[in-house]
């Protein structure tokens, strides 16, 4: 049984758990998300400064955003054993620290964006911060449809680089949220239902604690998968990108489907895994070649 009292950190694992505290994996995939909006959005010779202060901007709220999230579920996180070992439950870290170290991110990350971009993005960076704290924490308590709601904030990073670098919003960057919107949604089934005992244990109410066959799960897997598809093909419909974007996000997409097919046919824990990496791989490559294609 751990010790009530806090552990004293060792120097080599401090570092790693700031890192965790503050979900750097999750915080790289903001940032790349981030500039590629950016990248589409902007028009002319390269504004280096404005895209360091909405990269650094941007980090900073995902990080406060991270580590607030720690702050409110430690105990909940210390039920899950695939989070037990975070700073906050293994009481390697005070709760207050990580607090303070939420809010200063935050606050810090708000105050570069609102100085260096422009009040459109700040706003949506504070709107990341507030639906992913003040909604869908706590609302993974309370109803399996904090899923739908936990993927705005994290559709949202890719329409703040849009929006700093265009000034304004546009068709354009509503499709890079919608693009991240539904990605995230088989990505995550396949993740809660990986670990649905987990969830349970912990209090979270998710689609997959109630679905220990996997059939609800893998339909809706297979359903947001379809609709990623179609929405994948719409900025070569709309001529915002070229021919060769459109076959290759629908390969892309067809494959990234298919995997969602497999874990609906197959429902197990090796066909959810395929799943997650399969979406893992997928995003980068289709963004890659949205930049790549860009007219």
């Amino acid at each position: 049984m751990k010790s009530a009292a806090l552990t004293t950190p060792r120097p080599d694992t401090l570092c790693g758990d700031l890192l965790e505290l503050t979900k750097a994996r999750l915080s790289l995939l903001v940032l790349v998300t981030t500039l590629v909006g950016f990248l589409l959005g902007w028009r002319g010779p390269m504004d280096y400064l404005l895209l360091s202060a909405t990269l650094l901007g941007t980090a900073l709220c995902a990080a406060g955003a991270g580590a607030l999230n720690q702050w409110w579920e430690r105990d909940f996180d210390g039920r899950m054993k695939r989070t037990s070992d975070r700073p906050l439950p293994a009481r390697r870290m005070h709760a207050t620290d990580a607090l303070l170290f939420g809010l200063f991110f935050s606050l810090t990350g708000l105050a570069i964006l609102l100085l260096f971009t422009n009040f459109r993005a700040a706003f949506l960076a504070f709107a990341t911060i507030a639906i992913y704290i003040l909604v869908y924490t706590p609302m993974k308590r309370i109803s399996s449809l904090n899923t739908l709601v936990g993927a705005i904030p994290g559709a949202l990073p890719p329409l703040i680089g849009w929006v700093a670098a265009r000034g304004s919003y546009h068709l354009e960057g509503g499709l890079l949220f919608a693009l991240l919107w539904f990605w995230q949604m088989p990505h995550f089934l396949a993740i809660a239902w990986m670990y649905r005992e987990d969830y349970a244990n912990a209090g979270f109410v998710m689609l997959s604690g109630h679905d220990p066959e996997g059939l609800m799960t893998g339909r809706q897997a297979f359903l947001y998968s379809l609709c990623l598809l179609m929405v994948s093909l719409v900025p070569a419909l709309m001529f915002f990108n070229t021919a060769w974007y459109f076959l290759g996000a629908l390969i892309l997409g067809s494959g990234f489907g298919a995997m969602a097919l497999r874990f609906l046919m197959r429902r197990d824990r090796a066909a959810a895994r395929g799943l997650f990496f399969a979406s893992i791989i997928y995003l980068p490559l289709v963004l890659g070649l949205l930049v790549a294609t860009r007219r």
